[in-house]
C-alpha cells in the first residue's frame, strides 16, 4: 500500500518520523507525499504549547477527509497521542491508531495488528473494529539506532542525541510527554553518523532537548565535548552544529572547541528565556543574570566571529513591566545575531499553570512586539556588517526564475536562520553547482537574507 506522512513540530520529532518512515520502506510499502495517493496516512503529532495542539488536531480532521476516498487507515503518533491519549480515542473516533511514544518499540507491531485484524474483520463481512484502544505497553528503553529515511535532501541531517529532558522548567512539558533526559551510547551515535556520511550528508545537525547533558546519565560526566571532537574526525562530514544548549552547561572546554576546530559551526543556540533573576527564578532556569551575561562575554571574547541564537518568553505569570523592559535592555546591549520569541503559553499540568498574577493577553502581544521590533533592527545590523566579506556557501536549490543560486552560510541553520541567494550567470551550470560548497562575496542585504555573488577562481 501507498503510505504518506505528515510531520508536525520540531526536528527531534522529525527524526520519530524518518525512522517511521524507514519501517514502512522495509516492509516493501511506497511512500508517496500526495495524501490523495495515500492508503496509510500518518501524522506525527506535536502537543507542546497551545497552537501546536490546535495544528495537530486540525491537521488529523483535515487528513481524515482523504478516508472518503482512497485511504484506509489514518494513524496518529508522537507528543499529542502520548500526552492525550484517552482523551483523543474519544475526541477523534476517524483515526484507526494512536501510537504513544511508549509504544514506538512496537510501532511495527501495532500497525500490523490493524492492517491484519481489519482484513480478517472484512473477509468475515463484520464491521470493522477499532485497536485504538490496545492495551499500553511499558516504557521501553531508548532505542539506540534504527535505520531511518532521512527526508532533509541531500546535504544535512539531524543526529538526536537524547531524548527526554530533566531541567523540569516549570513553563515546559516536555518531562511529562518525554520523561527524563536518556543519552545514547556515543559508539551508536558515531555509527549513525558515518552511515549518514556514507550516504552523502555533508552536514551533521546534533540535537537533544539540551545537548549539553549528554552523557551525564550513561557516563557519570557531560560528554558532548568528547562526541563532537569524535563526529568531527569522520571524513565527509564538512560541517557540524548543535542546537538547544542550555547556559549553565556551556562550558570553557566546549567554548575552545567551538573556536578551534574548523568543522564547527561557530554558532551557538542557547536558550536562555529571560534575564530577570526573579523571573529565571520562577522558571525554575538554573542559572542567572549575572552568569549568562559572563558567558557571553567569554563567548564572545574566544570567538570574536561566533553567532548567537537565543529564545525568549514574554509574558511569563509575575513579570512585572520591570522584568520586561530589564530583558529588552538586555537584547539591546547584547545583540543576539538571531533571536526567537515566544508569548507565554499556559499548559496543563505545569507548575507555572497554577502560578499567580498570569499576564494578559495583550500585555503579551505588546511584549512580544516590542522585543522583535527592536531584534529586527539588531538582526538587521548584523547582516548589514557581513557586506564585503566572504563565506563559504553551500548551494542547495536555485530560483524558479533561474536567477540565482540558494544556500546557506556554515552560520546558518537550516529552516530557521537566512538564506543565501548568489547571482547566477549564464555560463554557470546548474549540475556542477547544486550540492557543492562554494566561496561567494556578499554584496547586500534582503530582510533575513544575503546577496552575494560568485568569488573568481571557485
Amino acid at each position: 500500500m501507498n503510505v504518506g506522512f505528515i510531520s508536525l513540530g520540531c526536528s527531534k520529532n522529525l527524526i520519530d518520523t524518518e525512522v517511521a518512515i524507514g519501517i514502512f520502506k522495509k516492509h516493501k510499502f511506497k511512500i508517496v507525499n500526495n495524501p490523495e495517493e495515500a492508503e496509510i496516512i500518518i501524522v506525527n503529532t506535536c502537543g507542546f504549547i497551545d497552537s501546536a495542539k490546535e495544528e495537530a488536531i486540525n491537521t488529523i480532521l483535515e487528513m481524515a477527509e482523504y478516508k472518503k476516498n482512497r485511504c484506509k487507515y489514518l494513524i496518529a503518533m508522537g507528543c499529542l497521542v502520548q500526552r492525550y491519549y484517552e482523551d483523543l480515542i474519544k475526541l477523534l473516533p476517524e483515526v484507526d491508531l494512536f501510537v504513544k511514544l511508549d509504544d514506538y518499540d512496537e510501532f511495527w507491531k501495532k500497525i500490523d495488528m490493524l492492517i491484519t485484524e481489519n482484513k480478517v474483520e472484512k473477509s468475515k463481512n463484520k464491521k470493522i473494529n477499532k485497536i485504538a484502544d490496545l492495551k499500553p505497553l511499558p516504557m521501553p528503553e531508548y532505542n539506540e539506532f534504527m535505520e531511518r529515511v532521512v527526508t532533509t535532501g541531500k546535504n544535512y541531517a539531524y543526529l538526536k542525541i537524547g531524548e527526554g529532558c530533566s531541567n523540569n522548567c516549570t513553563y515546559c512539558a516536555i518531562p511529562y510527554i518525554r520523561g527524563k533526559f536518556v543519552s545514547r551510547k556515543m559508539e551508536d551515535i558515531l555509527d549513525e553518523a558515518q552511515k549518514l556520511a556514507d550516504d552523502g550528508i555533508k552536514e551533521i545537525i546534533v540535537i537533544a532537548q539540551d545537548t549539553t547533558k549528554y552523557g551525564i546519565d550513561l557516563y557519570g560526566e557531560p560528554k558532548l565535548v568528547e562526541l563532537l571532537d569524535k563526529l568531527s574526525k569522520i571524513p565527509n562530514i564538512k560541517w557540524i552544529r548543535f542546537l538547544y544548549s542550555y547556559p549553565e552547561g556551556i562550558t570553557e572546554d566546549l567554548i575552545d572547541l567551538v573556536a578551534t576546530n574548523p568543522k564547527i559551526a561557530k554558532y551557538f543556540d542557547i536558550p536562555i528565556q529571560h534575564i530577570s533573576n526573579k523571573v529565571l527564578k520562577m522558571m525554575n532556569r538554573k542559572t542567572s543574570k549575572e552568569n549568562i551575561e559572563k558567558l557571553i562575554k567569554t563567548i564572545k571574547e574566544k570567538i570574536p566571529d561566533v553567532n548567537l541564537r537565543t529564545s525568549l518568553i514574554v509574558g511569563f505569570p509575575g513579570e512585572t513591566k520591570e522584568d520586561f523592559h530589564e530583558l529588552l535592555e538586555f537584547v539591546e546591549k547584547t545583540k543576539f545575531d538571531k533571536l526567537g520569541t515566544f508569548m507565554y503559553s499556559k499548559e496543563e499540568g505545569t507548575p507555572a499553570e497554577k502560578l499567580p498574577n498570569q499576564i494578559h493577553g495583550n500585555t503579551k502581544k505588546s511584549r512580544y512586539n516590542k522585543i522583535m521590533k527592536k531584534q529586527q533592527i539588531i538582526s538587521s545590523e548584523a547582516l548589514k556588517n557581513k557586506i564585503g566579506k566572504t563565506f563559504e556557501v553551500l548551494i542547495e536549490n536555485m530560483s524558479f526564475d533561474k536567477k540565482y543560486f540558494i544556500g546557506r552560510t556554515m552560520q546558518d541553520v537550516p529552516d530557521i536562520d537566512g538564506l543565501v541567494y548568489i547571482k547566477a550567470n549564464s555560463e554557470d551550470n546548474e549540475q556542477e553547482i547544486l550540492n557543492t560548497f562554494k566561496k561567494c562575496k556578499i554584496i547586500d542585504v534582503n530582510y533575513y537574507d544575503l546577496i552575494a555573488e560568485f568569488e573568481k577562481n571557485n
